[in-house]
């Protein structure tokens, strides 16, 4: 019975972070698929982008609400309660499937965004007070650099930085987990930094 649990919550995981945000969005209300424009990602930060602050700022809290919610469907369950590792390590699984689901949404014929928003949500809901340090640096390199993707990879080299160093956490998991973060992020930016180097990348221009 748990494994059935344990399937079937990662595949409504990766349906809800599936959820196309930016591209429903574009479509009902202005008319564009922003996956046609701009950097051509299907994110909150394209979607700024492409259809402005009205548009940008619902999609950015429905993607960061995804990966919350992906993590928080546990207590739907009854898997790993009895046991606090493997109860944090099925939460996990749960938000890397919503995060997976942005990147590759099921809905829009896998072309998805970059996961960063999803990704914010999932570090809310497993360890906010490392979130909110990622959010204050993503704040700060971005008003500096002007540069999205450059505040995106410098947060989250700042939560394994905070998860080691001030957490005081012993979950292995957890430290584990907090590695991949800039590894995936690394990844998932590899145009911008590509586009960069050709001193082709946009700055955000604030008003």
């Amino acid at each position: 019975m748990d494994q059935l649990y344990l399937y079937l919550f990662i595949l409504i995981s990766y349906l809800t972070g599936s959820f196309p945000s930016a591209v429903l969005i574009g479509k009902f209300f202005y008319k564009k698929d922003v996956r046609e424009f701009g950097s051509g990602n299907a994110g909150a930060t394209n979607t700024f982008r492409v259809l402005g602050t009205k548009a940008g700022i619902p999609v950015l809290i429905i993607d960061v609400f995804k990966g919350w919610l992906s993590v928080n469907y546990i207590y739907l369950t009854d898997l790993g309660f009895n046991n606090i590792d493997l109860f944090f390590q099925y939460q996990l699984v749960f938000g890397i499937a919503a995060v997976l689901g942005h990147l590759f949404p099921i809905y829009t014929g896998f072309r998805g965004g970059k996961g960063i928003a999803t990704l914010l949500g999932l570090l809310l809901a497993i360890n906010p007070y490392a979130a909110l340090f990622s959010c204050i640096v993503f704040v700060f390199v971005l008003l500096v650099s002007r540069y999205v993707f450059f505040a995106s990879i410098f947060s989250s080299l700042a939560f394994p930085i905070f998860i080691y160093f001030f957490s005081g956490t012993t979950n292995v998991s957890l430290i584990i987990f907090s590695i991949f973060v800039p590894v995936l992020t690394l990844i998932t930016h590899q145009k911008n930094i590509e586009r960069l180097l050709k001193g082709e990348e946009v700055r955000v221009k604030f008003k």
